[in-house]
C-alpha cells in the first residue's frame, strides 16, 4: 500500500484529502505545519508528499528546498492557491515534482498522484547507475555528486535532468521533451525553467561553462550531451 504524507494546515482541506485518499486505498499520514512536515519527510519513507505552500513555521517552498538539500528523493506535489508563473517556476526549481493550483477537482488530483507515482516506480526499477560526466562523478541511485573529491549540492531535478541527458547521450533532446518526461505536465511551465537548470548543471560539470563542451545547445530545439 502506497504511503502518502499530507502537509496542510487548513483543517477541512486536510480532512477532505485524507478521507478521499484513504478511500482510494492509500495509507495516509498528516502534518499540520511545515516543521512537522519536514520532520516526517526526513524521518520516514513515504511514496509521495502533498505539500501546501502556505504553511506556518516553514513554508512549503522551504520544506521542499530543505528536503532536497538533505538528499531526500521522495516525490513532492505542491498545493498552492497562487497561479502566478513565478511561484510555479520557483517550486519546480526547488525540486518539486508537480504542482496543482487550488481549487482543484479530486479527479485531477488523483491523476497527478498516479502519474508521479508511476514515474517514481519507473525510476526505482532501473538499474543502479554511476557515471563520470565532465569533472563530476555522479551516482544516480544515491543522489551523490562529487567534483574534485568534494561533494556538490544538487537538487532532485538537477539529478533527474542530468540522468536523462546522460541516458540520451549524443541525441538532441528538446526543451519540451525534458518538460514532458521530467515534469510530466499537461500544462507545461515556461521552457526558461529548463534553460535555468542547464545553466546550473554546466557550472558544475563543464571546465569552462561559458564554452560548454559536454551539454551543447542545439539552437531552436534544445540540448545534446556529448559522450565524455
Amino acid at each position: 500500500m502506497k504511503q502518502i504524507l499530507i502537509v496542510e494546515d487548513e483543517p477541512n482541506m486536510r480532512l477532505g484529502l485524507k478521507d478521499n485518499l484513504e478511500f482510494e486505498g492509500y495509507q495516509v499520514k498528516v502534518a499540520t505545519d511545515g516543521k512537522k512536515g519536514l520532520d516526517e519527510i526526513t524521518s520516514k519513507p513515504y511514496d509521495l508528499v502533498l505539500l501546501d505552500v502556505m504553511l506556518p513555521e516553514l513554508s512549503g517552498f522551504d520544506v521542499c528546498k530543505l528536503a532536497r538539500e538533505r538528499g531526500i528523493p521522495t516525490p513532492i506535489i505542491l498545493l498552492t492557491a497562487k497561479g502566478e508563473e513565478i511561484d510555479k517556476v520557483l517550486g519546480l526549481e526547488l525540486g518539486a515534482d508537480d504542482y496543482i493550483t487550488k481549487p482543484f477537482g479530486l479527479r485531477e488530483l488523483l491523476a497527478r498522484i498516479k502519474a508521479v507515482l508511476r514515474r517514481g516506480n519507473s525510476t526505482a526499477s532501473q538499474q543502479v547507475k554511476e557515471a563520470t560526466i565532465g569533472k563530476m562523478q555522479v551516482n544516480f541511485s544515491s543522489y551523490v555528486a562529487i567534483v574534485d573529491q568534494q561533494p556538490v549540492k544538487m537538487s532532485h531535478k538537477e539529478f533527474e535532468i542530468l540522468k536523462y541527458l546522460w541516458e540520451h547521450k549524443n541525441d538532441t533532446v528538446s526543451r519540451y521533451q525534458l518538460l514532458e518526461d521530467i515534469w510530466g505536465y499537461d500544462e507545461q511551465p515556461t521552457t526558461r525553467t529548463v534553460d535555468n537548470f542547464i545553466l546550473k548543471l554546466r557550472q558544475k560539470i563543464e571546465q569552462n561553462p561559458e564554452e560548454p563542451q559536454i551539454i551543447l545547445t542545439v539552437h531552436g530545439i534544445g540540448y545534446k550531451m556529448l559522450e565524455t
